[in-house]
């Protein structure tokens, strides 16, 4: 089910309409104040091995899907609103299945690679609202910067005893593909879908 972010910002909570962001909500286990275990506060890594953004497009009526590795780091702090995140993912590492493809979408008309090695998102702003935790950030596409807004799905993994602390965390958004390359390609999608799933571990 999709949603459109509120806003803008003030107080650190999300108020009234402003410029619409699409964002995707996904619903597991939501971290409503008070009613969820905390956190614990400090740093955590992303683990690259148990962590990816997916992607699906539509090119010529069929979908295209791939993903990419994630790497990067969140900072849990008190209150947790306050908290920040970083991820990172290398453009050349796309992957799809097809070499033919993967070639493609590194290339000059799209990623350009060679030029633009990363893609990251930064988030800005962790607030809650009635529809759960909303994190609000850039995502950094060739240069440029783009805002974006989801909904946070948490899994806390195993909680018992000597249990080593990890956690996953989801978020879906969608993706203008005008933000990816500038040339006008009909068969291509007006957007596309991208999900996140990146697992956290302390960071020693």
């Amino acid at each position: 089910m999709a949603h459109t972010a509120p806003g803008p910002v003030a107080d650190g909570r999300l108020t009234g309409p402003a410029r619409e962001i699409p964002v995707t909500a996904m619903s597991r286990i939501q971290l409503a104040p008070g009613g969820q275990p905390r956190l614990a506060v400090g740093s955590w890594r992303v683990d690259p091995a148990r962590s990816h953004a997916s992607f699906t497009a539509r090119v010529a009526g069929r979908p295209v899907r791939g993903r990419l590795p994630l790497t990067g780091r969140v900072l849990i702090a008190e209150p947790v609103e306050d908290s920040t995140a970083r991820l990172v993912a290398r453009s050349e590492a796309v992957s799809t299945g097809s070499p033919v493809l993967d070639r493609l979408l590194t290339g000059p008309a799209f990623l350009d690679a060679g030029a633009f090695p990363e893609i990251s998102f930064r988030s800005e702003l962790l607030a809650w609202v009635p529809a759960g935790w909303r994190a609000v950030g850039l995502l950094k596409v060739k240069n440029a910067e783009h805002e974006l807004a989801c909904v946070l799905d948490l899994d806390l993994g195993d909680t018992s005893p000597g249990a080593p602390p990890r956690i996953t965390i989801g978020s879906s958004w969608v993706i203008d593909p005008r933000w990816i390359t500038s040339r006008r390609i009909p068969a291509l999608g007006r957007r596309i879908l991208m999900t996140c799933s990146f697992s956290l571990a302390p960071d020693m």
